[in-house]
């Protein structure tokens, strides 16, 4: 259920997208966190992500398949890591959200290498750890530059 996202992951088309819409709305609400409680912030992002590597690798196991269409906690990891730089307001929340699906099919370095070559949950998670980088990168930059 946690790999899924209480079964998110189970959507018939675009179950990634589907489970990136399921962190799309905590962006908002992160970043206020992230802005009057740091500590608890960083505790609550590491937090995700940890769960989201352990869930991935017991879900690979189960479903008998790497990085299986059904597991989205990597999703929902990546963009809340894309919300670690940008301002909390919906339009940044957004363009993240976008911005990260591409880089999440894309892949540029080093997302496929580590989608590619490294095992278990820890890769099924890491290329969105780095999507979700670039993406919250970018949209300071195009937020920066609108």
């Amino acid at each position: 259920m946690v790999a899924t996202v209480g079964g998110v992951g189970y959507a018939p088309i675009a179950s990634g997208t589907v489970g990136s819409l399921v962190a799309l709305p905590l962006l908002p609400p992160l970043a206020v966190l992230r802005g009057r409680a740091p500590i608890a912030y960083v505790a609550l992002v590491l937090a995700i992500v940890g769960v989201a590597i352990w869930a991935a690798d017991l879900a690979e196991d189960a479903l008998g398949a790497k990085d299986h269409s059904y597991i989205v906690i990597d999703e929902v990891a990546g963009l809340v890591v894309a919300g670690i730089m940008i301002p909390g307001t919906w339009l940044a929340a957004v363009v993240a959200f976008v911005l990260f699906r591409v880089f999440d099919v894309v892949k540029p370095f080093p997302a496929r290498q580590i989608d590619e070559g490294v095992e278990g949950g820890l890769g099924v998670v890491g290329d969105d750890l780095v999507a979700g980088l670039y993406a919250g990168l970018v949209t300071c930059l195009l937020l920066a530059i609108v």
